[in-house]
Formats: C-alpha cells, sequence, structure tokens
C-alpha cells in the first residue's frame, strides 16, 4: 500500500465523460445519466482499502441523506481486478449489496475514467456544479483509519451543501489520502508516483 494524496485537479475543470458498466445492474453509466440533477459527486473507491473500510459507513450516509436531493453521485472502482480481486466487478457488486449503496457503483476495467479525473488514491472524491465544473476536489474529513478523529464527512458535506444552496464553495480544500489507485503493470499515468 503507498500512501497517496489526491492529484488536486484544477478547480473548473469541466466533468470528463465516461461509459462505464454499473455493477449491480450491468447497465451504461454516463454523465447524461445524472444530467436532471444539479450537482454531481464523483467518488473513486474499491473494497479492499483500509481507508475505504474507514470511511464506508459515512459514504451509505451520504448515500441516504441526499438520495431525494438534487445531488447526484457515482462511484467508480479503478483498481486492477487480476491483482486485486476483492475489486473485480462480481465482488463490488456484493459490496454494493452489503452495505446498502443507494448510488450507483460502476467498474473502470480500462483504467482511463480514473485517468481523465486524475484520481489517485482511494477514497478521491470530485463534486461538480450544475454546469458540470469542478467545485471541490479534496477529502471527506479529517479522520484517518489511526488518528482517532471520529468520521463526520464534514468537509465534503460542506461543498454539497454549497454546491446545493448555489452558494461559492470554499478554495480552501485539503487533498484527501488514501491508498493509491492499483494501476494495471505498465498503464500508471504520469501522475503516478
Amino acid at each position: 500500500m503507498a500512501l497517496t494524496a489526491s492529484t488536486m485537479l484544477p478547480l473548473g475543470t469541466k466533468a470528463p465523460d465516461f461509459n462505464l458498466p454499473e455493477v449491480v445492474s450491468g447497465k451504461a453509466t454516463s454523465l447524461s445519466t445524472f444530467a436532471d440533477k444539479k450537482a454531481l459527486l464523483v467518488m473513486f473507491i474499491c473494497r479492499h482499502c483500509p481507508f475505504v473500510k474507514h470511511v464506508q459507513q459515512e459514504l451509505v450516509r451520504l448515500g441516504k441523506d441526499y438520495f431525494t436531493s438534487d445531488l447526484a453521485i457515482v462511484a467508480i472502482s479503478a483498481n486492477d481486478a487480476k491483482n486485486y480481486p476483492d475489486d473485480a466487478p462480481e465482488s463490488l457488486q456484493a459490496f454494493a449489496t452489503e452495505q446498502g449503496f443507494n448510488f450507483t457503483l460502476c467498474y473502470d476495467e480500462s483504467q482511463e475514467t480514473a485517468k481523465a479525473y486524475t484520481a489517485a488514491c482511494t477514497p478521491d472524491f470530485f463534486v461538480f456544479d450544475d454546469q458540470r465544473q469542478l467545485v471541490y476536489r479534496g477529502q471527506l474529513d479529517d479522520s484517518r483509519p489511526s488518528n482517532g478523529k471520529p468520521v463526520t464527512g464534514a468537509d465534503l458535506r460542506a461543498a454539497i451543501e454549497a454546491v446545493l444552496a448555489g452558494k461559492p464553495v470554499t478554495s480552501e480544500q485539503k487533498p484527501s489520502v488514501g491508498c493509491n489507485i492499483k494501476w494495471k503493470p505498465g498503464n500508471q499515468p504520469s501522475y503516478f508516483g
């Protein structure tokens, strides 16, 4: 496990489009799937990472708390399933069911979507406004698996609330930290390592 921080994609970046299968239904999912929502949260997660395990109940709460809101949530796993079978689509399907995720969970087999977002770690969070411009990229909150701080989702929730209220999101944003995305051999992006 390599401790990795977000790349901090420049604010204002347009959300890269994608076309990925949803692991539970198998349905194709893209940006247009969420066109009717005012805001979009894109999360890069996986099943095996201790940083994701540490926050997974907060991810479930986020899904429940914003289910009827104008926020769309899509989670994407891009890890190399051959070397990390816990992150293979079948395992992700079980993960989504076990956790009761009520948001979309997709698998990025080619890892091209992760690269387009410059996703670096799990978890990695990106919030886009109604124009699908990036307004937040950073941590869920200050909690880490070993620091004893409670998982609250405070940083991410503040950004979501601002977007939904039509208010600016603070530009003071701390990078997310977690395990590096498990790139396929030879497929590492230029920003990795």
